[in-house]
């Protein structure tokens, strides 16, 4: 997995400067709007330095409407907004405001109405709004050389300006997973931040294409990246970072935003032995993590200098000596380990680890005069919060539908965050382990979807995974 998804935990300083109000334009796209949009206003919003509106209706926007804010942001690409609203954006940026497009945003109004009867048909394509393409800097065309792109890829996006504030301190390249845009036509007074070299083996044109730019229109400022097709390519680094700065830049004429994400916890996420839905992987957006399919491939070698937190949602028995071995430093060398679901019947045969390190275990068959634990699928759960803890900070009762666990061994000197009161339910649902070389958190919850993409549970795993990094004292 990629290690460097950057700007969705960037956190701003503690710097007491009044928000800057964005809007987002949004709602009609050929590309998927309906997750962009939302990861664009996460991005403004964790930085810190944001208040973030949505619009998804923007026609009929008025200067009024416009009036309360600072930058519009377009992620937009569809039918045009009408004389009121044109006018009203226009007048908005050119009285001295902030204007960030995105993507697709480059070739909408009709700045792509003769590439066929396929864009006709969208009704994305109307007759063009000339201010619109001056406006942005950069436009696609239909004339030869058609704008276009090659194969998506990864490449290094070169920042060619690096004075300029929105890319100042970004270094000389950054990593992107995306389309790469070429053939754009750029207005004469378009400022270039950073281009990339677009490969002939990949459908390139053998040349630098610009990709991050800047352009005034009458007293306003406007960004334009060329990148962002999806949400994947907007947690890359050449995107996230100069998005949130760019959008800064456009608003105020100055860039407060750190050049970089503050280094956050790393992750060694072990899955292995039990399926699982993909959407699990979405809770380490964010996070610089490493995934490992099984335990053996997890604990091969020592961890300890790699990873700050070790994240389990495998269910395996068996693991070498030399596995245990590594396994064991890791966590008695004082590193975070988060327990998830399944993974509480983990070597439900070593002691050591089910009593003393995560507290408990799910009994896989009967054993000591215990009954096999049991589950169930589905349950809707009333879920509440049993002790003030930082797991659990800003978490109150809430409800979902997930998998329960019944007749699990746990240790009476777990310290009980959640408990539910559903029958099929053993009650404690997240705990902290007694423990004392590592902080050790486990979470029963996490069965799929469900509570993968839950924001509640989203919240409890980010919370678990920033205390669990911390050293215990």
């Amino acid at each position: 997995m990629r290690s460097l998804i950057l700007l969705a935990c960037l956190m701003s300083s503690a710097a007491a400067e009044p928000p800057v109000r964005a809007l987002i334009f949004s709602g009609r796209n050929n590309h998927d709007w309906r997750t962009t949009t939302p990861y664009l206003k996460k991005l403004l919003l964790d930085s810190g330095r944001f208040d973030v509106r949505v619009e998804e209706e923007p026609a009929g926007a008025s200067a009024r409407t416009l009036a309360a804010y600072d930058v519009l942001v377009l992620d937009y690409n569809g039918p045009r907004w009408g004389e009121t609203t044109e006018q009203a954006v226009e007048t908005f940026v050119r009285s001295g405001k902030g204007l960030v497009a995105v993507h697709g945003a480059s070739y909408a109004f009709g700045t792509m109405e003769l590439l066929g009867d396929r864009h006709r048909r969208t009704g994305l394509f109307e007759k063009p709004w000339p201010a619109y393409s001056r406006m942005v800097g950069g436009h696609w065309s239909a004339e030869e050389p058609k704008s276009g792109h090659g194969q998506r890829h990864v490449f290094p996006v070169k920042f060619v300006d690096r004075q300029h504030p929105i890319v100042a301190g970004l270094g000389e390249t950054l990593l992107a997973s995306d389309e790469l845009y070429h053939n754009m036509r750029m207005e004469p007074d378009v400022h270039v931040l950073a281009t990339a070299y677009d490969a002939p083996e990949r459908g390139g044109t053998g040349r630098d294409e610009p990709l991050l730019w800047t352009v005034r229109f009458g007293e306003g400022r406007v960004f334009q990246t060329a990148l962002g097709h999806d949400v994947a390519a907007m947690t890359e680094p050449a995107f996230a970072l100069p998005f949130v700065r760019g959008a800064e830049w456009a608003a105020t004429g100055t860039v407060t935003r750190p050049a970089k994400a503050p280094a956050g916890p790393r992750l060694l996420v072990v899955t292995g032995g039990h399926e699982y839905e993909t959407s699990f992987y979405s809770l380490f957006t964010g996070y610089s993590w490493t995934h490992a399919v099984s335990n053996e491939a997890a604990f091969k070698k020592d961890i300890r200098p790699d990873y700050d937190v070790l994240v389990l949602y495998d269910l395996e028995q068996d693991l070498s000596e030399n596995a245990r071995k590594n396994l064991r430093e890791f966590v008695e060398g004082g590193r975070g380990l988060v327990v998830l679901h399944h993974a509480i019947a983990d070597y439900t045969a070593w002691p050591w680890w089910y009593r003393e390190v995560v507290g408990g275990k799910y009994l896989l068959k009967a054993e000591e005069g215990l009954p096999a634990s049991t589950y169930k699928h589905d349950q809707e759960l009333i879920v509440r919060p049993v002790a003030q803890h930082p797991v659990v900070a800003g978490i109150g009762e809430f409800h979902l539908v997930d998998e329960t666990y019944k007749g699990m061994w746990i240790s009476p000197a777990v310290q009980v965050l959640l408990k539910t009161d559903h029958p099929t339910s053993d009650g404690p649902v997240a705990w902290i382990s007694p423990y004392t070389k590592s902080r050790v958190v486990f979470i029963q919850l996490g069965h799929d979807h469900a509570a993968h993409q839950h924001p509640t549970y989203r919240a409890l795993v980010a919370n678990a995974i920033t205390w669990a990094a911390r050293t215990p004292q």
